[in-house]
């Protein structure tokens, strides 16, 4: 694969200006995994095996990803959408390249996976891998999600159950079970949802006589936010984690 299309395929720019990054000298490329100083490389034409390989791109090291899979913190007063109304979209936390990868159709970059409410924070999933975002949203598959959820009014065993046995929205007339609810302190809800309804959280709480005063997503299946990624940052996902969201 030339050099100039791998970097367009992980969202450096055009072709053109891809390959006049190349030409320029600002695109070095480590000759093998265990490589620690890459070596400079002029020949936008070159070809490599995209598989593995990594560069680095006006300074900054870059792995090859066919197709990207992150985690990203969510931190409090963003919003999941590439035209925020009030506040800073989630989007510009990431890198450009990350925002510019070029993908089939009208959507560009890497979109999230679900979205979460600009008073929640916690684990978000970004991709730019459609039937990974399928796969994950929709309902059939129930990937279970945990919330960590602080409510108003301290808890009691008659309002677990009720989360447990159903409640019912407005919206919909069958009732709505959490998949588990633990009260891990009188004030903190530990919620394990497998729907992704509007607001679900919060309208299942206030259907106990309950409200929530703070909401964390804290695990997607059996992948949990690291403690040591702090809010506002990323990192990507690896194979093992992965494979940890469908246990």
């Amino acid at each position: 694969m030339q050099l100039q299309d791998i970097l367009y395929s992980q969202g450096f720019g055009t072709r053109r200006v891809c390959a006049g990054l190349i030409q320029q000298g600002l695109v070095q490329v480590y000759p093998s995994l265990d490589s620690s100083v890459p070596l400079s490389c002029t020949d936008s034409a070159a070809e490599f095996v995209a598989q593995d390989l990594r560069f680095r791109v006006q300074g900054a090291d870059w792995p090859y990803h066919e197709k990207a899979y992150l985690m990203l913190h969510k931190p409090l007063a963003t919003e999941c959408s590439q035209k925020p109304s009030t506040y800073p979209s989630i989007y510009t936390l990431l890198p450009s390249p990350l925002r510019l990868r070029p993908q089939k159709g009208a959507v560009q970059g890497v979109q999230a996976v679900g979205r979460l409410d600009q008073d929640t924070s916690g684990l978000l999933l970004l991709t730019d891998d459609g039937k990974f975002i399928h796969r994950m949203s929709s309902p059939r598959h129930h990937v279970p999600k945990v919330y960590e959820v602080t409510v108003r009014h301290a808890l009691d065993e008659k309002q677990l159950q009720k989360l447990l046995c159903g409640v019912v929205l407005d919206d919909d007339p069958k009732p709505v079970m959490a998949a588990a609810a633990e009260r891990v302190a009188e004030h903190h809800l530990r919620l394990t949802l497998t729907q992704g309804k509007y607001h679900q959280v919060k309208r299942m709480v206030a259907a106990v006589s309950n409200r929530v005063e703070a909401l964390h997503r804290s695990q997607i299946g059996g992948l949990r936010l690291p403690e040591e990624l702090a809010p506002g940052h990323w990192r990507w996902l690896s194979q093992t984690d992965l494979a940890g969201i469908a246990a």
